[in-house]
């Protein structure tokens, strides 16, 4: 394998998050500032040497002298002794002190471009910073309460008549004379020595169409992708044809772990599969993922599909805007539900959104079940102004 092989690539990714993971777990605080800190000195210095990368680690990652020789343990665990580890010259305290207070207020300041739909999450990210690497730990998913229970169970009565339907490709007999189905009556008049007794008709019954869920579980939809989450689980429960995919910085497909019978065991399952929750988001990168996959293009052709995002996407927004373009085109309906939408004074004018919203033919506020119940019952009504009524 060469040095740009994409397996080898990936491999090294892997063994960097076991490696912040083992951090994490002796102890040592290693969040996401940190590890967007780590990868980018690792990017930019390219160290060769085991020593180069111990002290790149320890520059960016350990911030207090009794995590040094947790992290000189874990450190040689998955990288050798460093041999050739250079003698660290002293630095004054201050100014480390005075740049992480820096980074502290930038961080909580969101960003110079922060739109006015920024929701700052309770774990203290934006969401507009797309780190690269996944969280530090598994997210843990609280019990579903009784009311949500039973809201999920409203959601499961309400969704077949809220999804599209399609007539499906293949016949079945039916009685209001759609189209004569000769194979029935020549079988029939077999049994009668040739004689038309009576006549066989048949029909194309209407099918669901398929629903696909892309949903955001990164660090700014960390209060609402639980309830998301509940709320694919009634929808795998209930349509024959859904899947479900989540997204923060990589795509994960998560339709046979959701198909658990109990929601919370579901959910539980879930934290082990999805390991970039709460993390950073990369939008437009992974819906490029998903359209460059046949299968899960297949997936969305024809297909109601439902964006569960807030839609803040930092940086160059053109990834973001022609993966949505091309999947409105895919789709039968493309919906796109945003909790910032649930403000009565919301407006969409993040360079993100702003793009997206043409090609959208509902932008709907849910953040929760309850209000997911009001928009199923709605029948995941056209939003005036989107691509549908832009079209006229």
């Amino acid at each position: 394998m060469t040095v740009n092989d994409p397996r080898l690539v990936a491999r090294a990714q892997d063994h960097l998050f076991m490696f912040l993971r083992a951090l994490h777990a002796q102890g040592v605080s290693v969040p996401a500032n940190k590890q967007r800190d780590f990868l980018a000195g690792i990017e930019l210095l390219a160290p060769s040497t085991i020593g180069q990368l111990y002290w790149v680690g320890a520059a960016t990652l350990v911030s207090a002298e009794a995590d040094r020789h947790v992290y000189d343990a874990v450190f040689q665990r998955f990288f050798g002794a460093a041999a050739d580890v250079l003698v660290m010259t002293d630095e004054p305290a201050g100014e480390a002190a005075d740049e992480e207070d820096r980074d502290d207020e930038t961080a909580a300041a969101g960003g110079e471009n922060a739109g006015e739909d920024l929701v700052v999450g309770p774990a203290g990210g934006s969401g507009l910073e797309a780190s690269r690497l996944s969280p530090e730990a598994v997210r843990r998913f609280a019990a579903t309460g009784a009311a949500a229970h039973e809201t999920m169970r409203r959601i499961r009565r309400e969704l077949p008549a809220a999804v599209p339907a399609v007539r499906s490709r293949r016949r079945r007999p039916g009685g209001r004379r759609h189209r004569l189905d000769l194979r029935a009556v020549y079988l029939a008049s077999r049994r009668t020595q040739g004689e038309f007794v009576r006549l066989h008709w048949s029909r194309r019954p209407p099918r669901q169409r398929r629903v696909l869920l892309l949903i955001d579980v990164s660090g700014s939809m960390k209060r609402y992708s639980p309830d998301h989450l509940r709320f694919a689980h009634s929808v795998v429960a209930t349509c024959d044809r859904a899947e479900v995919f989540t997204f923060g910085t990589r795509l994960t497909r998560v339709t046979a772990v959701l198909r658990d019978p109990d929601v919370d065991a579901a959910l539980s399952a879930l934290a082990q599969v999805v390991l970039d929750a709460d993390g950073g988001t990369m939008i437009g990168d992974s819906l490029e993922t998903f359209l460059a996959n046949a299968r899960f293009v297949t997936m969305a052709r024809g297909a109601l599909v439902l964006v569960l995002s807030d839609g803040l996407e930092r940086g160059d927004c053109t990834a973001m805007t022609a993966a949505t373009r091309r999947l409105a085109r895919l789709g039968h309906q493309l919906s796109w539900w945003s909790p910032l939408a649930c403000h009565p004074g919301y407006r969409p004018l993040t360079r993100g959104m702003s793009l997206v919203l043409p090609e959208l033919d509902s932008l709907t506020g849910v953040r929760d079940l309850d209000t997911a119940l009001i928009a199923v019952r709605d029948g995941f009504a056209r939003t005036p102004g989107t691509r549908r009524e832009a079209h006229v």
